[in-house]
């Protein structure tokens, strides 16, 4: 049995609680500027802390196991499973199950969906942050 390396790990996603939230109760209560409207714009799929973890380490590994992605996000199976599941209906990543011998294995990869998807995000977060420094 080949030995793996260990996954490249993704810079951690914002955890400041930072999601776009904080702003006006609804939408006629105050006109968003460029930052408030690119917040309220932003990909709610992957702006969850989990998922965004999920997207950034496997844009940097070509592929992760459960107990990879499970290390590195220092989440609980229950948790990443959840979150996991949501990538996969939306189609940005995709989830192997096999057996390594007698022990059932999940892998993770990256669609090409879920790259462009977070390349999306990450511009339109350079929007937000440029947005808010020079309005």
């Amino acid at each position: 049995m080949a030995k793996r390396e260990s996954p490249r790990q993704a810079p951690p996603p914002d955890e400041s609680g930072a999601n776009g939230s904080g702003g006006p109760e609804g939408p006629d209560d105050v006109r968003p500027g460029a930052a408030q409207q690119a917040a309220i714009d932003l990909d709610r799929l992957i702006h969850e802390r989990i998922r965004l973890g999920i997207v950034s380490a496997l844009a940097v590994n070509d592929h992760l196991t459960f107990n990879d992605l499970k290390k590195l996000l220092k989440t609980t199976d229950g948790n990443l499973s959840v979150h996991a599941r949501k990538l996969e209906e939306a189609g940005y990543v995709t989830c192997e199950k096999y057996f390594d011998g007698r022990t059932p294995k999940t892998e993770y990869r990256l669609t090409q969906p879920g790259r462009r998807a977070l390349e999306r995000y990450l511009d339109h977060m350079e929007a937000i942050i440029h947005a808010t420094r020079d309005g």
